[in-house]
């Protein structure tokens, strides 16, 4: 039924939510959150090669930890099924605290596991176990802070308002990071030893935190109406494959722009501070906290754009020039100069990859309505996610014996960012219509419109 046939009646407006609350409380629980999750990436480059496994065959124990880190992002498809459907059935308010508290124990838990000199190679099998838990917990955290966010927000301010949930995860790698400094400056017997235990063991204060800023959410008004209405016969995960297919995989694709931060915050690090260029561990980990610190103020600025402009040219602007800007900040680090990494760092990661990583929360919660909105972002972005997460050990692999292929590392990268601005221009524009008619379909199960021009005042 069109949107303009005589049948068709206006989405109903959407109640009045709490967007400061909600996103306060996606800020920080997303920086609690990805603090655990980061912490791991510095560690997988700089210590888990010596310490879970084989100091013998060093190439190949940095392969293999580099390759421990993608395996979050294995697991974050079946998290991302299993916590949509919670989410999108009980409430987003349940994932947001049960998120939480899975990363913050598992992490704690890596903190407390014996070394490869300790009991061999089941030190590794367990370190993959509670990294296969962290991406469980990844996988419904982004997608229950944005939608909760982009369903309190008012409906020309929704991009700013969800940009809090990424606003949250860069405020969550600038303290892992800022952790690690003061560790990774440790003499190797003290760092090897006890000294890299602490950010880890430090996680347990986020399970206490978490609980405490999550318990008292209120649902968003769009999940409580909907909630009201009697059930559909299908379940959400049924409904979204079934009816919104196409988004699904427009949003798998769009999100292995994803490739670019784990390029940024786990190869390039290794690269850095690897024999191909030697630079200092702790100047490389004060690139990633400046950059994230640009970030923190780019990112809202693009999401406020885009509640200007759109989603999909504010997007493009990310992608296309994160691959390019690719490009720029590998051939800094080969140069071995700290004022050029710093420069591109801050541009590559800081300003235009802000402006995709900034408004994606937006941009792919729009594409789905309230009843499956959650499960339809989680499913996708974790799918693309996990090709993210194992580009690394690609990256590896691509930079050869020396680890110095660094143009190839490039190319990689950028495919990537092509492909992800493909999928958006080949979406809808959204950044208009109603958070009623979001989705292409009425809250009430009518048949609605099927593009933002159609439903836009």
């Amino acid at each position: 039924m069109s949107a303009h046939s005589p049948d068709a009646s206006p989405p109903s407006p959407t109640p009045p939510g709490k967007p400061r609350q909600a996103a306060v409380a996606a800020w920080i629980g997303s920086a609690l959150e990805y603090y655990d999750f980061f912490i791991y990436g510095s560690a997988a480059a700089l210590i888990f090669p010596k310490v879970f496994f084989d100091p013998d065959h060093p190439a190949t124990a940095t392969l293999i930890s580099l390759g421990t880190f993608g395996v979050a992002y294995a697991t974050r498809p079946l998290g991302a099924f299993l916590l949509g459907h919670i989410g999108d059935r009980l409430g987003r308010r349940r994932v947001m605290v049960l998120t939480l508290l899975m990363m913050g124990v598992s992490t704690f838990l890596i903190g407390c596991l014996p070394t490869y000199d300790q009991i061999g190679t089941a030190a590794p099998a367990l370190l993959v176990l509670m990294r296969m838990l962290q991406g469980v917990s990844a996988a419904g955290e982004q997608a229950g802070a944005s939608s909760m966010t982009l369903e309190h927000a008012p409906e020309h301010r929704r991009g700013y308002y969800s940009s809090f949930t990424l606003n949250g995860t860069q405020a969550g790698q600038i303290l892992a990071t800022l952790i690690f400094i003061p560790v990774a400056a440790l003499p190797d017997d003290q760092l090897y030893t006890w000294g890299w235990r602490i950010p880890f063991l430090l996680s347990a204060l986020v399970a206490v935190a978490g609980y405490v800023i999550r318990r008292n959410l209120e649902e968003t008004p769009a999940f409580r109406r909907v909630a009201a209405e009697p059930a559909p016969a299908a379940p959400p995960l049924v409904h979204l494959l079934r009816e919104h297919w196409a988004d699904v995989l427009r949003v798998v694709a769009a999100a292995t722009i994803a490739t670019v931060s784990t390029i940024f915050t786990v190869w390039a690090l290794s690269y850095a501070t690897g024999d191909a260029v030697g630079m200092d561990r702790s100047a490389m980990l004060w690139v990633g906290v400046v950059a994230n610190a640009v970030a923190l103020l780019a990112i809202p600025l693009w999401a406020r754009l885009s509640d200007r402009i759109g989603r999909k040219p504010v997007f493009l602007i990310g992608s296309l020039g994160s691959g390019v800007m690719v490009f720029v900040y590998l051939w800094a680090i080969s140069t071995g100069s700290y004022p050029l990494v710093l420069l591109a760092g801050i541009g590559f990661f800081g300003v235009v990859y802000s402006a995709a990583n900034g408004i994606w929360p937006s941009l792919y919660g729009e594409m789905f309505p309230t009843r499956v909105r959650l499960s339809g972002m989680a499913i996708g972005t974790q799918i693309g996610f996990a090709v993210a997460g194992f580009a690394v050990s690609f990256a590896a692999q691509i930079a050869g014996p020396d680890g110095d292929n660094w143009v190839g590392v490039a190319l990689f990268t950028a495919a990537f960012c092509l492909l992800s601005s493909v999928a958006v221009v080949t979406g809808r524009e959204t950044f208009r219509v109603p958070t009623g008619a979001l989705g292409g379909r009425r809250e009430n199960g009518r048949e609605g419109a099927r593009t933002a021009e159609s439903v836009s005042p």
